[in-house]
C-alpha cells in the first residue's frame, strides 16, 4: 500500500497510476488523512450476441459422408 500526499501526487501521477495498474494500492492524502484512492478502471466484459455469426459457417452437404482413407475401416 502505498499512501503520498496530494502534492507530491501531482508531480508523480504517471508513476503512481502505474502501481495502480500492476496492482498496488495507492491513497492519495490531504492533512493526513486518505481522500483518493487510485484504481484501475475494469470495463464490463461484453454480453455475446446470438446470431452474431449467422451466415459466416457454411456446411458441406457431404459433411457426413464416410471418408475415403477410412473406407477399408467402415464395415
Amino acid at each position: 500500500m502505498q499512501q503520498i500526499n496530494l502534492t507530491d501526487a501531482t508531480q508523480h501521477l504517471a508513476a503512481l497510476i502505474d502501481a495502480a495498474l500492476h496492482g498496488e494500492a495507492v491513497f492519495i492524502t490531504r492533512n493526513g488523512q486518505d481522500v483518493v484512492q487510485l484504481v484501475p478502471v475494469t470495463l464490463p466484459k461484453p454480453h455475446p450476441r446470438f446470431g452474431s455469426a449467422k451466415g459466416l459457417i457454411v456446411v458441406a452437404e457431404d459433411f457426413d459422408d464416410p471418408l475415403e482413407d477410412f473406407k477399408e475401416y467402415m464395415g
